[in-house]
């Protein structure tokens, strides 16, 4: 990425960051008596939050430890927290607004305004709380999403295919050991035929990935035909080059804008992310370029990790393509916002000829919690026909 591009990027995203927490700051503290003690405890507890994430990720890259890493997970949660507090303070203004016009507030408010502010502010904690910890439940109970599609058989010598698929794994800080066991024990006790990993693997930079020596775990996948993957934004955020060796060397093959043909039965075709233009000045290939010389009487899975522009598919004759990223939001609201992004947020669809499947993903970026959608593992088994 361009240095100007980054720098551009940066600014936008920080300036979104203190509008926001400077908004809930100021709400939240216009809830609490000038006179009361409570306020140097928000303003303490509020500034810690709000600065964790963002000194613990450049902590992070200087000097891996087990400090940097509380510093991370509590800023990672308040992403959560700091959503759910804004939509809160955003209602309370509406609501004194509505007061201010309409007089809607009853009079036992009126009266008690300044305890009913604290009472406010109690209950948003409180409410938020109980969200963020059901949301963080979600996050770690994957759920197994079963689908069977019929394919042509067209050249195929097999009858049946078991793919177990998983994508936004976004192993890290966050996403450590434990979490990638049982990642490895889902998909291992699905006996999988074939593997598939549709991008965002590491989240971001792979050091944390390296000092937890996590490759050991992903030796431990077992499947018939292998482990193939694609790159996704992530790898490049932090480095392709180095994720697709750690990959590489831990028994994943990484299919960089290339296909390969499996037991003389079908084509797995797998796309570099959209994202490499912008962050190493070259393109990707376009997805007639790299299916020009496959031997189209077989059936061909794509792994492309965003879900954008799905036609391509489609006009290429590809049978099946499965991407991830979205994560469907992972945030409610945020699913709405990627269902108007997406022509697939989420989920299954057949379009002509085409299958689709666009994962929630494993885990997801940020805040280890869901509440507009699941973390799963995909299960296909296909029929050829």
């Amino acid at each position: 990425m361009k240095i100007s591009s980054f720098i551009i990027f940066i600014s936008i995203v920080l300036l979104v960051y203190i509008s926001v927490n400077y908004y809930i700051y100021s709400r939240g503290l216009a809830a609490i008596s000038k006179t009361s003690v409570l306020r140097n405890y928000f303003i303490i507890i509020f500034l810690i939050l709000a600065l964790a994430f963002w000194i613990g990720r450049i902590l992070e890259s200087l000097m891996n430890n087990i400090f940097t890493d509380i510093l991370v997970v509590i800023g990672s949660f308040w992403l959560a927290f700091m959503l759910y507090f804004f939509l809160f303070a955003l209602l309370f203004d509406l609501l004194r607004l509505m007061n201010f016009a309409f007089g809607i507030f009853p009079q036992v408010i009126v009266t008690n305004y300044a305890k009913a502010k604290l009472i406010a502010l109690f209950s948003t904690i409180l409410i938020t709380t109980v969200i963020v910890v059901c949301g963080h439940i979600n996050f770690i109970t994957p759920k197994i999403e079963k689908i069977a599609i019929n394919l042509p058989q067209k050249k195929s010598q097999i009858k049946t295919l078991n793919i177990v698929a998983a994508s936004d794994i976004h192993l890290g800080t966050i996403v450590g050991k434990s979490r990638l066991v049982d990642l490895v024990d889902i998909i291992n006790r699905l006996d999988a035929d074939i593997i598939l990993l549709a991008g965002d693997i590491f989240d971001e930079d792979i050091g944390p990935v390296i000092k937890k020596n996590l490759g050991d775990d992903l030796r431990k996948l077992k499947s018939k035909y292998g482990i193939f993957a694609v790159t996704g934004n992530h790898e490049y955020i932090g480095g392709a080059e180095a994720a697709v060796k750690y990959m590489e060397d831990h028994r994943i093959k990484v299919l960089r804008d290339d296909a390969i043909l499996i037991d003389s039965s079908f084509y797995i075709v797998g796309r570099e992310d959209k994202d490499k233009q912008r962050f190493s000045g070259t393109g990707r290939k376009e997805l007639n370029e790299i299916i020009s010389t496959l031997d189209r009487d077989y059936p061909s899975i794509l792994l492309d990790h965003q879900p954008l522009n799905l036609e391509t598919a489609r006009e290429n004759k590809i049978d099946l393509q499965i991407s991830g990223h979205t994560h469907h939001g992972q945030l409610w609201p945020l699913n709405f916002v990627t269902s108007m992004i997406y022509e697939i947020s989420y989920g299954y669809e057949k379009i002509d000829n085409t299958h689709y499947y666009i994962s929630s993903g494993f885990a997801g970026w940020g805040p280890p919690v869901r509440t507009g959608s699941r973390t799963e593992v995909v299960n296909i088994k296909i029929n050829f026909e």
